[in-house]
């Protein structure tokens, strides 16, 4: 079985040691490295090119949103994952812009940090429903007439919709039922989207898609009013 080789940063030693000694409980995980600042990470992530990267915000020198940005410009494939004690609008969104594909709170039970690990790493989002309203009214906006942008590398109208489907916070399996569809076909259509969108994460897909006006706002929000009616 391979493993979910994963590098963790943060610079209080008692939380990451007790992270780094949750994810070693676990068969499929493996943690190849430990940062006590963004700076170390950056490095540890250019290095051992693991599989997920988890990243505290807080950190002295080199932050978690700076090192994000880092990350994702020398390493677009890793995607990361904040775990932090802020839950602030402005911090998820700019940790969002930033590249980060999940966010989850220091309060989180041990099994989702571990859930959230295996499930950014096969390119799913992980963002608390909270967050998730949060992005859809940061990033959508009704686009004004004739001002929709085309994806700058060509999406198949197929492609266009199962990233709109993800954009309402339907998982793989609810897309390939919606779309009559085989997992591994959506799966498939999913990583071609990541791929010619240079992404590692529907999260990054789909706020980017989102700001680009490549989604309509009733796309992204149809789902979402019938969850909260």
């Amino acid at each position: 079985m391979d493993r979910i080789r994963v590098i963790i940063a943060d610079d209080h030693p008692v939380v990451r040691e007790g992270t780094c000694l949750l994810l070693r409980q676990e068969p499929d995980l493996e943690v190849v490295g430990e940062a006590a600042n963004g700076e170390e990470a950056v490095q540890l992530a250019a290095t051992l090119k693991p599989d997920v990267a988890i990243i505290d915000v807080a950190m002295p020198g080199v932050d978690g949103i700076e090192a994000t940005k880092r990350i994702k410009t020398l390493c677009p494939p890793i995607p990361v994952l904040i775990l932090t004690a802020y839950d602030d609008d402005q911090l998820v969104f700019a940790l969002l812009e930033a590249g980060a594909a999940g966010y989850l709170l220091k309060s989180a039970e041990g099994r989702e940090i571990i859930s959230a690990v295996r499930a950014i790493s096969a390119g799913e989002s992980v963002l608390h429903p909270a967050v998730a309203r949060k992005v859809l009214n940061r990033f959508v906006r009704p686009p004004a007439k004739g001002t929709k942008k085309e994806p700058s590398e060509e999406l198949s109208e197929r492609e266009l919709e199962v990233l709109g489907l993800a954009s309402r916070g339907l998982s793989d399996q609810e897309i390939a039922d919606k779309l009559s569809l085989s997992l591994h076909t959506v799966k498939a259509h999913m990583g071609h989207i990541f791929n010619k969108m240079n992404v590692s994460s529907r999260t990054e897909a789909v706020v980017h898609a989102l700001k680009q006006g490549w989604i309509s706002f009733d796309d992204a929000t149809e789902d979402r009013q019938l969850e909260d009616a």
